[in-house]
């Protein structure tokens, strides 16, 4: 049930945006300047296409993007060496 919560705050925040983007509306919804946004663009952390000198944003894969980093509460994630807290124990020497 939370997911659904989640997605639906999320396809809220997305609502009226174009379904291509410019780059200040990508700044806008990150909140972050222009100029990281540029280099995230350039370093391919943002998912674009680019045209000439034209970036092209695609609201969809941004927010999909957003929607695949989505962290996890210590519950919901899941824990393949054990429960959570005791990762001291694992590391410790002898």
């Amino acid at each position: 049930m939370y997911v659904l919560y989640a997605m639906s705050r999320l396809d809220d925040l997305f609502a009226d945006l174009p379904a291509s983007m410019t780059v200040t509306q990508t700044a806008e919804i990150l909140g972050i300047r222009r100029s990281t946004a540029y280099k995230w663009l350039n370093d391919g952390t943002i998912p674009a296409y680019r045209v000439g000198s034209t970036w092209v944003i695609l609201r969809d894969e941004l927010k999909d993007l957003i929607a695949s980093g989505r962290n996890l509460t210590r519950e919901d994630a899941p824990h393949e060496d054990g429960p959570p807290g005791d990762e001291e124990e694992r590391t410790a020497s002898p």
